[in-house]
């Protein structure tokens, strides 16, 4: 590699060599027509092809989900790698030299003990993997997993090993089967564990052990399920420098294909639960590690599904636990839904004993989180006037989790029909209470409330009192604008607040007509705008308001829209550019030159 080479130049050598037919083809099965090939989307399920490879122009799109990119994008997506991670494989397949950025001793030293407890997670796998198939002492585990109905195939997927109980082999069964040096990373791992008179036992004894793998597929710990009468009944193993399970979600690797393609995640409360479901042919299962559904969890989820349904106990602790969850769900941003199995059931007993369809079935109707929140409530405290007061206090932090105020907005919305309550009352009784010092800045809702430091400044530019006019005197149209990124070209403004508003009508009511308008909308500046354009339409003000007809009114104004968002995009991208070459950033400057390529490329299909 020449000295003067950078990544940036690399990136490009590989993408001038790469054949993007033949590293897609490995992994889609495509087709040619034309001149280019069509397949099945690897990233969201479909019976027809609309998953297309271009050769001459080196990159992917689907029409069906969106997803487009080049070679480094797939593989990302694809593999799941971050983008230099994709630049090595590729550079390597490709006999491309890379440069190497020097680490400091520290980083090297923790690179190698990282790669070393991997390797002793794995040769633990496979001692705890290999004693459940040979033993004769693992005969019992055997048995066990043949009554829960884990078959052959399953249990090798999953790794699943056993670790054997005192009698059946002593305390030290893992320490005797080590080298020194791996015992030494073995207790470091936690896998074995020092006596107080020298030496080291087993953590592991007369448990059914589950390797937990990161989604590249190493082994980052394990959880075990006791096999007789012991304490406690789960165990994982401890955290280190590989393993942090609030971090980890068993089934993440083994199911992730199945969960991109449907782009939905079931998340189970217990390795068993897993197990059955994926037995059962229900592939899209994950289950956190004996705990609390955390939010690094979901957003390692996030990566491979739009939508996740907690399916748990229909115990007092499930209802607890897929309460504990919906925060963490609106804080990012993830379509959710709940699904409560009959007390008594877990997803391992329901599906054993009432079949993989009954299971299905319930998970179909599965409630969407703001209605499983609020009728959870009402059987907790009622709908009498004290009852309603509860409820308003528990939903607050529920509310306050969702970061996008338009996401806010509309479980505000839902959550006030539901309890019969005026627009604004629940968070009008909120601030109250928090008093003027503590007040949060909530930027939608204090401009829906006339706040009179958020309408400064708030007055529309000629462009964008053209659009508002558009979206209240043609409502029909409202979806159409909302697709193409209208709020972004509102943002700070009176206009913005007016479609959050008409955004929260809309979940109520299919349609609208203009007059309507006035008698939803509070008192304030949103509602004297809608006054001011329904008079100007019904040509009292003597102006025209649009001098063609709404559909090539509406054409034009979502090309114009479709450019201006683009344009916007591509200028915020060219300055994070300049941002990362100022501070030499090179990996975040290559993800952005592929990003801006993308917005560019687009951008020129719309000015056509």
């Amino acid at each position: 590699m020449k000295p003067q080479e950078s990544r940036e130049d690399i990136a490009a050598q590989i993408k001038d060599q790469a054949d993007i037919v033949k590293i897609i083809g490995e992994c889609v099965d495509l087709k040619k027509s034309g001149t280019r090939f069509l397949g099945l989307c690897p990233f969201h399920g479909e019976k027809t092809p609309s998953f297309t490879v271009h050769p001459g122009q080196q990159f992917f799109h689907c029409f069906g989900c969106g997803e487009s990119g080049d070679v480094f994008t797939f593989m990302m997506k694809y593999h799941n790698l971050d983008f230099p991670a994709a630049l090595k494989e590729l550079a390597a397949r490709y006999q491309i030299a890379l440069p190497e950025k020097p680490r400091s001793e520290a980083e090297e030293k923790l690179a190698r003990k990282r790669q070393a407890m991997f390797a002793v997670n794995d040769r633990c796998a496979q001692i705890y993997g290999r004693y459940l198939l040979e033993s004769p002492g693992a005969a019992t585990a055997r048995e066990y997993l043949e009554r829960r109905g884990v078959s052959t195939a399953v249990r090798d997927r999953y790794r699943i090993g056993y670790a054997p109980s005192v009698d059946g082999a002593g305390w030290d069964f893992l320490v005797r089967q080590l080298p020194a040096e791996e015992r030494r990373i073995a207790e470091e791992l936690g896998l074995l564990v020092k006596k107080d008179n020298g030496g080291c036992y087993d953590r592991f004894r007369d448990r059914i052990l589950f390797p937990i793998l990161d989604i590249r597929g190493r082994v980052i710990g394990f959880g075990g399920r006791i096999l007789g009468d012991g304490q406690p009944k789960y165990m994982n193993s401890p955290e280190s420098p590989v393993f942090n399970k609030s971090r980890a979600l068993l089934g993440l690797f083994q199911q992730g294909e199945f969960i991109r393609r449907l782009r939905q995640a079931i998340v189970v409360e217990g390795n068993f639960d897993l197990i059955s479901l994926v037995e059962q042919g229900m592939g899209n299962v994950v289950a956190p590690l004996g705990t609390a559904l955390t939010r690094e969890q979901l957003r390692l989820l996030h990566r491979f599904a739009e939508e996740v349904i907690l399916l748990f106990d229909g115990d007092s602790a499930g209802q607890k636990a897929a309460m504990r969850a919906v925060p963490l769900l609106f804080a990012e941003q993830m379509a959710g839904r709940i699904a409560i199995l009959p007390v008594g059931h877990d997803p391992d007993t329901y599906v054993r004993q009432e079949g993989a369809d009954a299971l299905r079935s319930i998970v179909e109707k599965a409630e969407p989180l703001p209605e499983f929140v609020l009728e959870s409530l009402i059987r907790e405290h009622g709908l009498t006037l004290d009852g309603k007061l509860k409820i308003m206090q528990e939903l607050k932090p529920i509310a306050e989790a969702a970061v996008s105020p338009l996401q806010r907005s509309v479980v505000l919305a839902h959550f006030s029909e539901k309890l019969g309550l005026p627009a604004g009352q629940m968070e009008s009784s909120w601030k109250a209470k928090t008093g003027a010092g503590g007040q949060r800045r909530e930027q939608s809702f204090e401009r829906a409330t006339g706040n009179p430091e958020i309408e400064k400044g708030a007055s529309l530019s000629g462009s964008q009192r053209h659009l508002v006019s558009f979206m209240v005197l043609h409502p029909q149209y409202f979806k159409n604008l909302e697709s193409t990124g209208l709020r972004d070209f509102l943002v700070g403004t009176v206009g913005e607040v007016l479609f959050l508003q008409m955004q929260a009508i809309f979940v109520r009511k299919d349609q609208i007509e203009p007059e309507e308008l006035l008698s939803l909308l509070p008192e304030g500046a949103e509602r004297a705008l809608v006054a001011d354009l329904l008079m100007k339409a019904s040509g009292q003000s003597g102006d025209p308001v649009f001098p063609t007809s709404p559909e090539e009114e509406l054409e034009d104004l979502l090309s114009w829209l479709r450019n201006q968002v683009l344009r916007k995009k591509s200028m915020e991208l060219q300055q994070k550019i300049l941002t990362s070459q100022r501070h030499g950033d090179i990996k975040m400057l290559q993800l952005l030159m592929v990003e801006k390529q993308e917005v560019d490329r687009q951008l020129q299909g719309v000015e056509r």
